[in-house]
């Protein structure tokens, strides 16, 4: 057996999935509690919408690569594909690793690698929110139900007043018809891997979009801990945006000032650099899982990223 491999033994991997679960159960019995009551949330709601991984699939642990799960209750997941017998247990099995899967791992390595190569690219202050809010009437607003701080009249002049510098695609795409030509930059999906960078709020918040879309093959702690920096840079989003929600206790960071914006950069900053171990994990996953199922980039840092967006359509679908 390969010093790589791990044997858990049967109580201290139903500790570790007890752990986990109760790690992430405040999170997922919330949404369920507030959907059955109608009620919407316009942050916490956005981990389960917004994003396609669902509560009862957050839920489920997986150990990850090279660890073998002992026991007769290890069975239990001989009903996924991903698993296989071996006499130590049940453990990922590299043989059903799909093709589909590894396309999604060569994109998530080429955008991921790519992304960390770059330096922060900060002062956005998060316009990103207002650009998608810029000329609507109220019943268009995609939170309906919260005021604007400033106004429809207010948050149309902080966006004609404002440079705005959207890098990200998956924020572009919501921008208003009008306020499209007002971003400095154009991102598509066939420019992500060469546009995406560290200091994006959006960028960071993806990290959990590229965990889940290679589960159950990642450990579960890792999209958990994925999962919570995006409710955490969530969070930000949305008090730098248009909508005032103290209410919910989300005081608004100011970004129409100066004191607003440096709040915005600061805590901008502090994300970008939770993100990096993260994102340097989800890569050594990825090349992990390349190597670990047959030949392709895994054994080499390559320069031609460009060659992956076009596997990205499927990767983004909700």
């Amino acid at each position: 057996m390969s010093a790589e491999h791990l044997v858990l033994g049967e109580a201290a991997w139903h500790a570790q999935r007890a752990t986990y679960l109760e790690r992430i159960r405040p999170w997922t019995d919330g949404h369920r509690a507030r959907k059955a009551a109608g009620e919407k949330h316009p942050v916490l709601d956005f981990m389960f919408t917004y994003y396609s991984f669902k509560p009862a699939q957050l839920e489920r642990w997986h150990p990850g690569p090279g660890v073998t799960l002992a026991g007769d209750s290890a069975t239990e997941y001989l009903n996924k594909p991903a698993y296989a017998r071996t006499p130590d247990g049940v453990t990922l099995d590299p043989a059903a690793f799909p093709p589909a899967r590894r396309r999604t791992a060569e994109f998530v390595a080429a955008l991921l690698s790519a992304t960390a190569s770059r330096p922060p690219r900060l002062g956005c202050f998060g316009l990103h929110e207002w650009a998608m809010v810029y000329r609507t009437d109220p019943e268009q607003v995609r939170h309906v139900g919260w005021p604007l701080r400033l106004g429809h009249a207010g948050t149309d002049a902080l966006v004609e007043n404002s440079q705005i510098r959207c890098s990200h695609f998956d924020a572009f795409r919501f921008f208003t018809e009008p306020a499209r030509p007002r971003n400095t930059l154009q991102p598509t999906r066939e420019s992500q891997v060469a546009m995406e960078q560290p200091g994006c709020l959006h960028a960071t918040m993806d990290l959990f979009r590229w965990a889940y879309k290679l589960a159950p093959y990642p450990p579960s702690t890792l999209i958990a801990d994925c999962f919570e920096l995006a409710l955490d840079v969530r969070e930000l989003d949305m008090r730098a945006s248009p909508y005032d929600l103290a209410a919910l206790g989300y005081p608004p960071v100011r970004i129409e000032t100066v004191e607003g914006r440096a709040e915005y950069v600061k805590m901008q900053s502090a994300f970008s650099r939770r993100a990096e171990p993260l994102r340097a994990a989800l890569v050594d996953l990825c090349r992990t899982l390349l190597r670990w199922s047959g030949p392709g980039i895994a054994e080499a840092d390559r320069d031609d990223h460009e060659t992956f967006p076009q596997t990205s359509a499927s990767i983004h679908s909700p």
